[in-house]
């Protein structure tokens, strides 16, 4: 038996009631395949505020350090959006990407043919969707400096600094590369070099990786183009790759295509990554937010944070066997009609875990 110890960070909102869900799914692929996964549950984001009055403390940073990976819920909420507050929810994550240094953020977009009609968009246009997003997530706007707001000129003022090193670049791109020899052998690193000078290195350094796999075929998107594909021909798609903030929007955007955003998983890796065989940290939560607005209602879709429990023991423990067997039970559950309220179903929270459950059996 392999022993695994998991740090849970339920944080705000249905982020509680989803990890509660992964949770039931890891205990029992851990009965069947014979391993033991060890919980330890921490606060983050606004629950971690209320209680200590930091969004992350630097306990909670220590243990998610030691533990082998993190399952994150999510964070935020109305009750912490105050725009003079010193400390947000969204703070909490921010350092955490950081502390744990995963600069890679892995958002695999997969539509089931049994959701098709979830999608906004026709049938037809889904057909053959099956991507992944490589987001890099420890640098841009949302990292740089100066960032501050104050009075200028009678005014209130604010500037965020937009900023990469060359060394960050290449080694997201070098993640989308690897991860496209994986698959179809083509990546599309999106940026806005007609305007932005971050972005005029990015695709230098893409260029230059480029040299490095001729197996791969590079293809130079501008962002606001991307946004186009992703709704006119997202099966164009294999492995995306782009910078924070564009990731951020763009996989946003993508959930329309799987039905909800409660279906999508991420999986945040550092410098282990994408190096076979090797046991790495990493950091797991779904795409959705915490959706206040049904928290505690028992009704949030709990498919993004159980596929991101299955990420987590592919890529952080090797368990390829039992990573797949999770995704073979989403997908039966929903072949065989299983759906909740975001997915035009009436099935709640717990029902829907218990239906994947019984298809792991």
């Amino acid at each position: 038996m392999s022993e695994w110890n998991i740090l849970l960070l339920p944080g705000d909102g249905i982020g509680v009631e989803v990890v509660e869900a992964a949770v039931q799914v890891l205990d029992a692929i851990g009965a069947r395949y014979d391993q033991h996964f060890r919980f330890e549950r921490r606060l983050i984001g606004g629950a971690s505020l209320d209680a200590f009055g930091a969004s992350l403390t630097d306990e909670t940073l220590s243990d998610a350090l030691e533990a082998d990976a993190v399952l994150l819920g999510a964070v935020g909420g109305p009750k912490w959006e105050h725009p003079d507050a010193s400390d947000r929810p969204e703070r909490g994550l921010l350092r955490l990407r950081k502390g744990m240094e995963v600069f890679a953020n892995l958002r695999p977009v997969k539509v089931y043919p049994s959701l098709r009609d979830a999608s906004p968009l026709k049938p037809q246009k889904l057909e053959g969707v099956d991507f992944i997003v490589v987001r890099e997530l420890t640098g841009g706007l949302y990292f740089g400096e100066p960032r501050r707001r104050e009075i200028r000129n009678g005014q209130e003022y604010a500037v965020d600094t937009l900023e990469y090193y060359e060394f960050e670049i290449a080694r997201v791109i070098q993640v989308a590369f690897e991860l496209a020899q994986q698959r179809r052998r083509k990546v599309a690193s999106v940026d806005k070099a007609n305007v932005l000078e971050s972005s005029r290195l990015w695709r230098k350094v893409a260029l230059r990786l480029a040299q490095s796999y001729p197996d791969v075929t590079l293809e130079h998107v501008l962002v606001d183009t991307a946004a186009m594909k992703l709704i006119s021909s997202p099966a164009s798609f294999d492995v995306m790759v782009t910078e924070n903030m564009f990731g951020d929007i763009l996989t946003d955007e993508a959930s329309v295509l799987a039905g909800s955003m409660g279906m999508l998983p991420s999986a945040s890796l550092g410098v282990e990554f994408p190096k076979p065989h090797v046991r790495r940290r990493g950091l797991y939560e779904p795409v959705h937010g915490s959706a206040p607005d049904i928290a505690g209602k028992g009704i949030a879709n709990p498919i993004g944070a159980i596929l991101s429990a299955a990420l987590m023991l592919r890529y952080s423990f090797g368990l390829e066997k039992e990573a797949q067997a999770i995704e073979r039970a989403v997908e039966r559950a929903l072949e065989d009609g299983a759906r909740t309220p975001d997915l035009g179903g009436a099935l709640g929270t717990q029902q829907m875990t218990q239906a994947i459950l019984e298809r792991l059996q």
